[in-house]
């Protein structure tokens, strides 16, 4: 299959861009390559490399920031996604769309299934929100990966750096560590993911699909078997999400099931122990 990848420098895109090499033709496509919010641009593309699928990794999403650039956020995770969707629909391609567990409220208090409403609560989720109803209406051959909690060996360009990276260089500068225990999610590393939705993308199946590692844990538990899988032993505390003071407000809990996989035949990725301590194992790229 011939694949167009967009953001194919970012952590996800990385990982995408390396295992579809194996028994894929893939045209990788970075943000100074391709600027998805400029339809006629987007256009240009597919004809030029008349992929069979195009796999969107693009987002907005720094958290913070969207809820002060909320035109910015629509501009990439809504309307791009139009334009692609619309751009597929009329190249007879499909769409690999990546959403988030942020268009979920977190008050559910068991894990989400693809059938539940989603109930935004910032602009990023929103924005997310928005774009997964725009690829489904607008592209037939559509996959709606909603994902959380990711980090992988290219780091994220956008946030500098993932949640991983960031607990260990703290922790080896000395630092007091703080980390919240009350919002609740799915760490899942983005060579699992990647490898599941080339899988998905394979079996044809289209529609919506939660993609996640097994499991859950608070972000301050994500933490601590960091440092325990190192064999680090920081100064690492739990704290409350109303003592971090953050801007935006972020769901407390949002563990996606993966009842769309199992529907279909397929497994779920791996445990979120075992995916960090296969990160942890394998050597930077």
């Amino acid at each position: 299959m011939k694949l167009l990848i967009l953001g194919a420098n970012g952590q996800l895109g990385s990982d995408l861009c390396r295992l579809a090499a194996v028994g894929h033709e893939v045209v990788a496509m970075r943000h100074a390559d391709l600027d998805v919010r400029d339809a006629a641009a987007i256009g240009r593309a597919l004809a030029a490399h008349r992929p069979e699928a195009v796999i969107n990794t693009s987002a907005f999403h720094k958290v913070e920031v969207c809820e002060q650039e909320a035109e910015s956020a629509f501009a990439v995770n809504a309307i791009a996604v139009l334009n692609l969707a619309r751009a597929c629909a009329e190249a007879g391609a499909a769409l690999v769309h990546f959403s988030t567990d942020y268009v979920f409220d977190g008050a559910k208090g068991a894990p989400y299934v693809e059938s539940d409403l989603p109930a935004p609560v910032n602009v990023y989720g929103a924005s997310k929100a928005a774009g997964e109803l725009l690829a489904r209406a607008f592209c037939p051959k559509h996959f709606v990966i909603r994902t959380t909690g990711l980090y992988g060996k290219a780091g994220s360009n956008g946030k500098g750096g993932n949640f991983v990276e960031t607990m260990l260089r703290k922790a080896r500068a000395g630092e007091a560590i703080r980390v919240v225990h009350d919002q609740v999610l799915t760490p899942t590393y983005t060579v699992d993911l990647a490898a599941k939705v080339l899988e998905l993308l394979g079996s044809g199946r289209y529609g919506l699909y939660h993609v996640t590692s097994e499991g859950q844990c608070s972000w301050y538990d994500f933490a601590a078997k960091i440092f325990e899988l190192s064999g680090l032993r920081p100064d690492l505390q739990p704290v409350s999400s109303a003592e971090f003071r953050s801007p935006v407000r972020r769901p407390a809990y949002s563990v996606l099931a993966k009842a769309g996989l199992r529907a279909i035949g397929l497994a779920p990725p791996p445990a979120w122990p075992d995916a960090l301590a296969r990160y942890l194992r394998e050597p930077a790229r």
